[in-house]
């Protein structure tokens, strides 16, 4: 029997374009899988530009990049030429974001998010196709429609497959769609590892056997949030941010359910009132050692990478650690185990 196939090690690249290129090479360097840019405060295309120019090996993705900030057919000419950039190295990461976001923040139309990054997805591969097949593009949905492709806006051809597309889902509607037209899923740092194997990995293969897929055809990611130090004030200081900031995850109602199964559905209704109030410092009083176990990994830096492959293993492909206030020296001491 063939061993199983290695756990990938990810890590991120900042969004701002004087920071991308020096650490997608140290990410290459120092032996990771992936690097990946967020959309926070800074478009989430443009350092994946330099990081393939400064790269050979490293593979590149947005997690997550806004899909309905956009529409499919300029997300499809980025990510076009991207990949050819990169040489194949390219993943699109899209999400949904939350709609007073869409439509307050990006003035876009929000409804229907399932259904709506069905057609996102299925008219990207319609573009992609005619581009690379010659197909003729006729995309008629309830929410995107493209039929006009003429040679002047076609682009150059290239040897590579079209992007993979993964998608960053929690809920089950969005997280069984991902399994059933995406190539992998973007997991979030406030899902648990009994949210994991109760939810998320049963509705992924729903969407897989709709689509008749099997999971080795199919890539899981998750991002984990980690507190370590190189001593016991760093290690203090460190789940301190770390329980900050789950109290900040559990105040949101996107991961009420995600506390719920754990029993811990009134710790999100005060955590939600006190957001409201601004008593941050409090919020992270809340978490208990039990919570901070679920959703993170904590302790010394030579207990990091053998808590990462236990919680990872047999259940995910690939995982992004997220480490609070660790010095670079603390995350590559803490990361060196991981794969021996």
């Amino acid at each position: 029997m063939g061993s199983a196939p290695r756990l990938k090690l990810d890590g991120g690249i900042p969004n701002r374009l004087e920071r991308a290129t020096e650490a997608a090479v140290a990410l290459e360097r120092g032996g990771y899988d992936g690097g990946w840019t967020a959309e926070t405060s800074h478009d989430p295309f443009l350092p994946l530009l330099l990081a393939a120019e400064h790269t050979s090996r490293l593979e590149l993705g947005t997690n997550i990049a806004v899909a309905f900030a956009r529409n499919p057919m300029t997300v499809a000419n980025i990510g076009w030429d991207l990949q050819a950039y990169s040489q194949g190295r390219f993943i699109l990461g899209l999400g949904t974001q939350i709609r007073p976001h869409i439509e307050k923040r990006f003035s876009m139309p929000w409804s229907h998010p399932a259904p709506r990054m069905r057609e996102f997805v299925g008219a990207l591969h319609a573009i992609w196709s005619a581009w690379k097949d010659g197909t003729k593009l006729r995309f008629e949905g309830d929410f995107y429609t493209h039929k006009i492709m003429t040679p002047m806006f076609t682009p150059e051809p290239q040897p590579y497959s079209a992007p993979k597309v993964f998608l960053a889902a929690v809920g089950e509607a969005m997280t069984e769609l991902c399994g059933e037209v995406a190539d992998g899923h973007l997991g979030h740092p406030m899902v648990s590892k009994r949210y994991l194997d109760e939810v998320t990995m049963p509705a992924l293969e729903r969407g897989m056997r709709r689509s008749g897929r099997a999971r080795g055809d199919f890539e899981v990611s998750c991002e984990v949030m980690v507190a370590t130090g190189a001593n016991d004030a760093e290690l203090a200081a460190a789940t301190a941010a770390v329980r900050k900031q789950i109290a900040f995850y559990g105040s949101t109602p996107a991961y009420r359910k995600v506390l719920e199964l754990h029993g811990w559905g009134d710790a999100h209704t005060e955590l939600h009132r006190l957001s409201l109030e601004g008593e941050w410092d409090t919020m992270g009083s809340l978490i208990d050692d039990e919570m901070l176990a679920a959703f993170a990994v904590a302790g010394p830096v030579d207990t990091i990478a053998v808590a990462l492959r236990s919680r990872c293993e047999g259940a995910v492909d690939r995982v992004l650690p997220i480490f609070a206030t660790a010095s670079q020296d603390c995350i590559t001491a803490a990361l060196k185990e991981f794969r021996e």
